[in-house]
């Protein structure tokens, strides 16, 4: 992926805009639930957060939306310390519906009127964006303004012009805030919508070929606000060619590519907005945005694995400025990282799980455990969770906690619970046809592979479809070179974008495509197994690791586990471009032990296609302390009387796994051992895990064995059960997984 490029976000046909509105929150709860959390230093907080899932005919309603104000109010209140009286939030929902009226008296009484110098203004939404004709368009804009979509789009003068908000009158808007400390978060996009596999797209499709227009009101609007600040036409249009009018814009994806809605474990939500508010609970220490942002693009298979839809975020600023060095929000976060927050406490826990990855979710429900920690991190006590509704956790408190625990009190994971039966979810595609039935048939011979309807309502993991002319298309579209033929079988991503190398001849029955796909699904399936145990962002233990290139073919990414950044406040380095690495490229994985015992250390590989090779260890004779890392020692990988570790095309993603845990992996290296031996596999050479028809239980059994590690070495820990015995306990005090994504580029 490119470095991050400045947009001209608010005036482009390509930006990604949407509407405002005004709600009430229940205050009475609110202020009982956060309290105690005071804003930060002088200077007001301000938040306009607006969610519209419930468009009318013609217009498709979405289903995320709703939690995206939830997912950001959640944050602001916690994590940045906003009052809860200073939030407004618009929804569908509210006794103050988001119509166009109502989203500009909105932005004007409470932000405009309200914000004074030095004040943190906060606007975000999630909804439908689309584009209309500019009478005064920028250069490059194809002579079309963004605009955000209202309620009542739709004119009731007959004349078939639009209701939008353009991406000009929320340029003046925010030209008039008298606080430079401006964030706009953007979660829509402005064209291709409708919906692939089990997503929908946040944005119009215009109708007839032609493009909208504005109403003679946005105009005159304009108007009013152009007098109101003095700015002549000219000037206007001088400062929209410059950049945006106030501080820093968000974007959830590039001008060519869709904002999705897509649906995750009970719930459906923005893939970007979801990304970002869980990035920033986890934060260790304070970041400046470009570093955030490059993290988050770095994170764009997050965003793809959910969604099924490459997305890349956008970012902002205002020129002339470096707001890109401040923190997000314009604000150093006055609490400290937690994947959950106390909403209510009692008998019952009740807790917002806003910090918990989507490809985790599974594993809190129960039996998990976190720790209470009060605002300095200092653990007040433990909460065992016994159920999970979307992003809603229930527990129980274990012991007795040593202070008071009250709406507020942050909850950090201490233990996940992997099911021990996790399934991998195939989605039936229509393009199947008639042979769904038959697919369904055939699945239901392969264990642990379940199939799935594709409706945009439930969770898949992939989909099975066959190739057709509107999938060629959008193939083409993902910059696939080499399609496959139209009329083959194979598996798609949940946003239809076809996966390498698992597609047959065109047409092959699908009972003959499922048997040729079953070593690649339990390929899938251990995969998903894998991800369940990623923990960097979360895991106590201290562990650091570099990707780097070889030859000056690229540039060195560092991370650490939130441990290691703790320990290391600002200085754990942080490379501040994305990784991208060409075909042919050679790499050195450097594994550093921040602990003060011994840590033992596993690296594997998950491809585009599914495909998983372990890279370390490789000595199949070697005892296992050969993973053994001293304290405050480097091991390298692969060692330079090992093989060589060449990045392979075509373009994709690789997903770069680092396994550190305090006492070594013995099932899951007894397995590999055997694997060895069996294949004949000469030592100090990478395995890959289930290639064929006759190995293709062995990667499913390899991750088997290494949960059951991880769940031996938790109980010995902890000197009881501290799971249920359908799940697998996963310590992060003795395991820290990191999770590194290179894109190959050709």
């Amino acid at each position: 992926m490119p470095q991050i490029k400045r947009r001209h976000f608010l005036q482009f046909a390509g930006s990604a805009l949407a509407s405002i509105g005004l709600s009430q929150l229940d205050l009475v709860r609110q202020g009982d639930r956060y309290g105690r959390v005071l804003a930060q230093g002088t200077s007001r907080k301000l938040a306009l957060l607006l969610g519209i899932n419930g468009y009318q005919f013609p217009i498709p309603p979405l289903r995320g939306c709703l939690t995206d104000v939830d997912l950001q109010r959640e944050l602001l209140v916690n994590r940045f310390g906003f009052n809860p009286k200073d939030i407004l939030l618009v929804t569908d929902e509210a006794e103050i519906k988001p119509t166009r009226q109502n989203i500009l008296d909105a932005f004007e009484n409470h932000l405009i009127k309200q914000a004074k110098p030095g004040d943190v203004v906060v606007f975000h939404f999630s909804g439908h964006g689309s584009r209309v004709i500019d009478p005064d368009p920028l250069p490059g804009s194809n002579g079309l303004n963004g605009t955000m979509v209202p309620l009542d789009r739709k004119s009731e003068d007959g004349s078939g012009k639009v209701r939008d908000i353009m991406g000009r009158s929320l340029f003046l808007l925010m030209y008039a805030l008298q606080t430079e400390n401006v964030t706009v978060v953007l979660d829509s996009c402005h064209s291709g919508g409708g919906t692939r596999g089990n997503v929908m797209f946040r944005a119009l499709s215009r109708q007839g070929g032609g493009d909208d227009e504005a109403t003679q009101e946005e105009f005159d609007y304009q108007q009013q606000w152009l007098s109101r600040l003095n700015l002549t036409p000219s000037k206007f249009h001088e400062l929209r060619k410059q950049g945006i009018a106030k501080g820093v814009a968000l974007g959830s994806a590039q001008q060519d590519q869709l904002a999705t809605d897509a649906p995750f474990e009970g719930f459906h939500a923005g893939a970007f907005t979801y990304l970002l508010t869980r990035y920033l609970w986890q934060q260790p220490v304070s970041q400046p945005l470009k570093t955030v942002f490059v993290n988050l693009a770095r994170s764009t298979k997050d965003v793809a694995n959910s969604s099924g839809i490459l997305q890349e975020p956008i970012q902002e600023v205002q020129p002339g400025s470096n707001y890109d060095e401040e923190p997000v929000y314009f604000i150093d976060p006055p609490t400290p990282s937690a994947e959950a927050v106390v909403q209510k406490a009692g008998s019952e826990v009740e807790f917002w799980l806003g910090g918990v990855a989507s490809q985790t979710l599974e594993c809190f429900n129960e039996g998990a455990l976190f720790n209470l920690i009060d605002n300095q991190g200092n653990v007040l006590g433990e909460v065992e969770q016994t159920s999970r509704d979307g992003l809603k956790g229930y527990g129980k408190l274990r012991g007795s906690p040593s202070g008071v625990i009250q709406s507020g009190t942050f909850m950090r994971e201490q233990v996940r619970g992997v099911p021990s039966n996790l399934q991998l979810r195939l989605g039936l595609d229509q393009s199947l046809g008639n042979e769904v039935n038959s697919a369904r048939s055939v699945l239901q011979s392969i264990p642990r592979v379940e199939a799935e309807a594709v409706n945009q309502g439930g969770v898949a993991d992939y989909l099975l479809g066959k190739m057709n002319s509107a999938y060629l298309q959008q193939a083409k579209s993902y910059g696939i070179t080499n399609p496959p033929p139209v009329g083959s079988i194979g598996l798609f991503t949940v946003g239809v974008e076809p996966i390498r190398d698992s597609f047959g001849t065109a047409g092959e029955s699908v009972e003959d495509a499922l048997r040729r796909l079953r070593p690649r699904l339990k390929q899938l399936l251990a995969g998903r197994l894998l991800q369940q145990v990623v923990n960097g962002s979360s895991s106590n233990l201290k562990v650091e690791n570099a990707i780097k290139p070889l030859g000056n073919r690229g540039v060195t990414v560092n991370t650490g586990s939130r441990g290691a950044q703790e320990a290391a406040s600002n200085s754990l380095s942080r490379s501040t471009t994305v990784q991208q690495l060409a075909p042919g490229t050679q790499l050195k994985i450097e594994v550093t032990n921040k602990e003060n015992r011994n840590i033992y250390m596993s690296v594997l590989v998950i491809g585009s296609n599914g495909d998983l090779v372990v890279l370390y260890p490789v000595d199949w004779e070697a005892p296992e302390d050969a993973t053994l890392i001293a304290p405050g020692q480097t091991l390298a990988v692969p060692r330079d009387d090992e093989f060589k570790f060449t990045v392979q095309g075509p373009s994709g993603f690789l997903e770069l796994m680092v396994l550190a845990s305090t006492k070594p992996l013995r099932d899951a290296l007894k397995g590999l051992q055997t694997i060895a031996k069996d294949r004949g596999v000469t030592s100090r050479s990478p395995i890959l895990l289930g290639g064929n028809e006759e190995e293709e239980d062995e990667t499913v059994e390899v991750m088997g064995a290494l949960l059951g590690d991880l769940d031996r070495m938790t109980q010995e820990t902890r000197g009881s059960r501290t799971t249920r015995r359908r799940t697998r306990g996963v310590d992060t005090t003795q395991l820290a997984v990191i999770s590194n994504i290179i894109e190959v580029v050709d």
